[in-house]
């Protein structure tokens, strides 16, 4: 078939690997000059890095080069995604700079208009465009009449050099990752620099106690299990019974790590609740140097605080304080964005509160043809956006079986409350599936019969995920369809 995929990023590139090898046809479409997403140098912050370690963050047949740091830049992880498409030959099916404005459905599949003015006819359709696609910004009261005195409001990913902030008055709004990490380095040369905070969040340190690297506690079989999961098996039964009292300790002694690490109570930065509500809150890894700022006095955090109105060179905030501001950095969330479906899919696509309905984070109930992938954002989103490309080639083959309509849907609206629950509604309407990584790739790879064998998936209760240890799963598929070609032509 020609499978149009919209995004040329993590997943629209493990999608197109893998819908090339299984034979397809496949043309990738990508506003941006380059792969990559939200890796891509349009969208790139100064501080940018990965949140995983290199070693976890990879695909399962191709890892990031070994000279790469830990935690690898936003520019790292770009240039070995262009090595990607390079090496598995993707580059002659992309078109980048070429936004989809459309995608209508035909008799045929589906016609997709393009910014470029071409059209394009295709069998299926992959949504790429990722969880991270549209910078969600908030709208200050005075925002005019601070920008028409010269005051610049931004959100992160449009800060791609550190020299704006020079000699500026920087409000930084938000206390996630990108907040945390774009606030460094404006600090170094920013006249003054406050974090807007509405809400302090735990932040993991990259080595606890400056020791254990944090992929030992959370990017493992057990860190996963030590957060409950909506359909508990084997020793997850016991964690979330008799042995609770110890699995919130062990969660919570993290915590207080990072108090003692980060000198938090000294900073008046200790979260509200336990560090076994992280994921609540959203999961972030410490930016190194933030702290630091903080205690040297170079960052001021102003927590439990909002900007309440905006004048002409300040910031008034909720508490009555106000600051001296030139340029205001929203690192407020995202949007998740699929304007270019029409009304009629985007009723089926979307619940009542605009979660994305997908089975498996991947096919929407009763839309036939259209899949999503990178809806799955994860600790390991190489490898869930691999898995899920997995998926998807199985399914266009006909060899993934499904329950009937209304109990894919039923398992949708069941899934989507328990994350409420279990993020307090911090799932990217539905889209991100932290802490539950793991399961997800399960259930992705049980529906197919190509889990990992059970012995390496218990290697990796105590030890970080290895993604190769996933490098068998796709070939594994292209042989099962191969032998079925065979199959058919013999008959």
């Amino acid at each position: 078939m020609r499978v149009g995929i919209i995004g040329a990023g993590v997943a629209g590139l493990a999608t197109a690997k893998t819908l090339l090898q299984a034979g397809h046809e496949v043309v990738v479409f990508d506003p941006a000059p380059d792969v990559g997403g939200v890796w891509s140098r349009t969208r790139r912050y100064p501080g940018l890095t990965t949140q995983s370690a290199r070693s976890t963050y990879g695909f399962s047949d191709y890892p990031m080069p070994r000279d790469f740091p830990e935690w690898p830049s936003g520019e790292q992880v770009q240039s070995w995604l262009e090595s990607y498409a390079h090496e598995f030959k993707i580059e002659p099916h992309l078109r980048l700079g070429v936004r989809v404005l459309s995608a209508t459905r035909t008799a045929g599949g589906w016609t997709l208009a393009c910014s470029d003015g071409s059209s394009c006819d295709v069998a299926r359709v992959v949504v790429a465009n990722g969880v991270f696609c549209e910078p969600n910004l908030p709208v200050f009261e005075g925002q005019d009449e601070f920008t028409a005195a010269g005051g610049k409001i931004l959100p992160g990913t449009e800060v791609h050099d550190a020299t704006i902030a020079q000699g500026e008055h920087v409000l930084v709004v938000g206390y996630g990752k990108s907040a945390c990490d774009v606030t460094v380095p404006l600090s170094e040369v920013a006249a003054s620099t406050d974090v807007i905070a509405r809400q302090l969040l735990w932040k993991v340190p990259r080595k606890i106690g400056g020791v254990l690297n944090f992929k030992m506690l959370l990017l493992t079989r057990m860190g996963e299990a030590l957060f409950k999961y909506h359909r508990l098996r084997g020793v997850e039964r016991f964690l979330h019974g008799p042995a609770n009292p110890i699995r919130r300790a062990m969660l919570n002694s993290v915590g207080s790590v990072s108090v003692r690490q980060f000198k938090l109570e000294q900073l008046g930065l200790v979260p509200r609740g336990s560090m076994e509500g992280i994921v609540k809150g959203a999961i972030g890894l410490a930016t190194e140097g933030f702290f630091e700022g903080v205690e040297a006095g170079t960052i001021r955090v102003r927590r439990d605080t909002t900007i309440a109105r905006l004048r002409a060179g300040e910031a008034e905030l909720s508490d009555g304080t106000v600051l001296p501001a030139g340029l205001i950095v929203c690192a407020t969330g995202f949007q998740q964005g699929v304007p270019f479906l029409d009304a009629d899919v985007q009723r089926k696509l979307f619940d009542e509160r605009g979660n994305f309905q997908l089975y498996r984070q991947i096919l929407p109930p009763g839309v036939d043809g259209l899949y999503f992938n990178g809806y799955n954002s994860s600790f390991f989103s190489p490898l869930n956006a691999e898995m899920a490309a997995v998926w998807i080639t199985a399914h266009l083959a006909g060899l993934v079986p499904l329950p009937p309509l209304d109990d894919m849907q039923a398992q949708v609206r069941e899934q989507l409350a328990f994350m409420d629950e279990a993020t307090d509604r911090h799932h990217s309407r539905g889209a991100k599936i932290i802490p539950f990584s793991l399961k997800n790739a399960d259930e992705v790879l049980n529906d197919l019969g190509l889990n990992i064998p059970r012995r390496v998936r218990a290697a990796h209760w105590l030890n970080p995920v290895d993604p190769s240890a996933y490098r068998g799963v796709t070939p594994a598929l292209i042989a099962r369809l191969r032998a079925r070609e065979r199959s058919l032509e013999n008959a």
